[in-house]
């Protein structure tokens, strides 16, 4: 069996402030198989692209301080990497798609400068091959008129076409891993759709792992492979997309479950999850959910671990009481 390519275990961040520290990740762990797509899911709050970006080591570095635990990168101990190992890691064995292409693009070179950058930095091969590299990458990206889009400016774009340039980037130098962190949340439903399908053609073609930073539980379920809930800064439910999807065992999954607009029949009300997520700072103790849920119970006083639903299961769930049987 090949070891994962990400492993994040018993994670601990936190980020100072002026009277209580923010602790953003509390004993967070997850792996990700080779060439495996990965959803992480949650609210606004819950660490998700504390996770993604940490995982790059892209935080400000005297923003935070890790407390406990390890991220391991292609058998590399990321949180120990130098700054020169970092600039090999980066670009060639992992890559990253962000929210906004709009900022990560920078918007006073043409797109062919920022491509042939990339390529030339990571591979020995001229100027002339990284461009023909470039016009493949973005001719693979579905894009008709991809010398054009070579001599256009950032601005010059549509927001879908910058995603497609951003994937083409990220893919440019065939990494082993890709975090792709809310890539689809600025384009519409259509443009969104277009390219998750077009992230998930590419790396499967070329066995690339995706680990995708999402709020939205329907993308994860068309998508991925495995999901890992998020809540607080820890994983609350994972598994089996279908697994988790088709039978949460947690509260939380199945609140956002019943928040989707596919599920509300006609006449009701859109469903919601009452209250909102606990102060980072001042985090309750015991479930951090237990202020939220409607099933709490005296022992959710205590923080319950990750326990598999059935023996030797993938699916787990952080509940003292797990749902057994969930209708939406």
């Amino acid at each position: 069996m090949q070891s994962p390519v990400l492993t994040i275990d018993n994670l601990c961040l936190e980020f100072p402030a002026y009277k209580n520290n923010v602790k953003a990740l509390n004993g967070l762990s997850l792996h990700i198989n080779p060439g495996e797509i990965v959803g992480v899911v949650g609210e606004s709050g819950s660490g998700k692209s504390v996770t993604a970006m940490l995982s790059m080591r892209l935080l400000p570095e005297r923003s935070y301080r890790v407390t406990a635990g390890s991220l391991r990168m292609l058998g590399r101990d990321m949180l120990a990497a130098s700054e020169k190992e970092l600039l090999r890691i980066r670009g060639r064995d992992a890559a990253m798609i962000f929210q906004e292409p709009m900022t990560a693009l920078n918007p006073t070179r043409r797109i062919g400068l920022q491509m042939l950058e990339v390529i030339t930095h990571h591979q020995k091969i001229s100027h002339q091959e990284a461009r023909i590299k470039a016009i493949a990458l973005l001719r693979d990206m579905h894009i008709a008129t991809p010398e054009q889009v070579l001599e256009s400016y950032p601005f010059e774009l549509s927001g879908g076409m910058r995603q497609r340039v951003m994937i083409a980037l990220a893919f440019s130098c065939e990494p082993t891993l890709l975090i792709a962190d809310e890539p689809t949340t600025a384009l519409d439903v259509t443009v969104q759709r277009q390219v998750m399908l077009l992230l998930r053609e590419k790396a499967r073609q070329r066995g690339t792992a995706i680990l995708l930073i999402t709020h939205d539980i329907a993308l994860v379920s068309q998508f991925c492979d495995r999901v890992y809930v998020m809540y607080t800064g820890a994983v609350v439910e994972e598994g089996r997309t279908a697994d988790v999807i088709g039978n949460p065992q947690h509260p939380y999954t199945l609140g956002l479950l019943r928040c989707l607009p596919e599920v509300v029949k006609p006449g009701e009300s859109l469903m919601t999850i009452p209250g909102q997520v606990p102060n980072l700072a001042s985090l309750p103790m015991g479930c951090t959910f237990q202020e939220r849920c409607t099933y709490a119970v005296p022992s959710c006083a205590k923080r319950p671990n990750l326990i598999a639903i059935n023996d030797g299961d993938q699916h787990r769930s952080a509940c003292w009481l797990p749902l057994k049987e969930c209708s939406l």
